[in-house]
């Protein structure tokens, strides 16, 4: 008879594999034997293989980063019971560039540029 606290399968994993894409997520649960890599976890949830309807969006190992619950890892990292294989996909715009677009979008916003600051106005 089994110990309760001993799992019916200590053998295997479960753990989660994620892709978002812009339109939509993919978020498959997998049971997988323990010692289980993240790649050995994106071959079987299928990733690899689909027909992606943009080139940009095919994952490529060793190339596209992923993570666990956030944390970037390579894909040679051992998984744990309950982990959350992340894939990222390739930023569309660098975070400073983005940032500086902003800003550039908030000085023209009131119609004109100030030259001056508030109180160094010229008599």
């Amino acid at each position: 008879m089994p110990d309760e606290a001993t799992p019916e399968h200590a053998d295997q994993i479960n753990i989660e594999v994620v892709y978002a894409l812009p339109s939509d997520q993919t978020v498959l649960s997998l049971t997988l034997p323990v010692g289980s890599t993240v790649l050995v976890a994106i071959t079987h949830s299928g990733l690899l293989e689909k027909d992606w309807p943009d080139a940009s969006l095919r994952i490529v190992p060793g190339e596209t980063p992923v993570g666990i619950y956030s944390e970037r890892v390579s894909y040679e990292e051992p998984l744990e019971d309950g982990d959350r294989v992340e894939i990222y996909r390739p930023l569309e715009l660098d975070p400073m560039e983005a940032r500086r677009a902003r800003a550039r979008s908030q000085k023209f916003k009131s119609g004109r540029r100030k030259s001056l600051k508030s109180g160094d106005a010229q008599s």
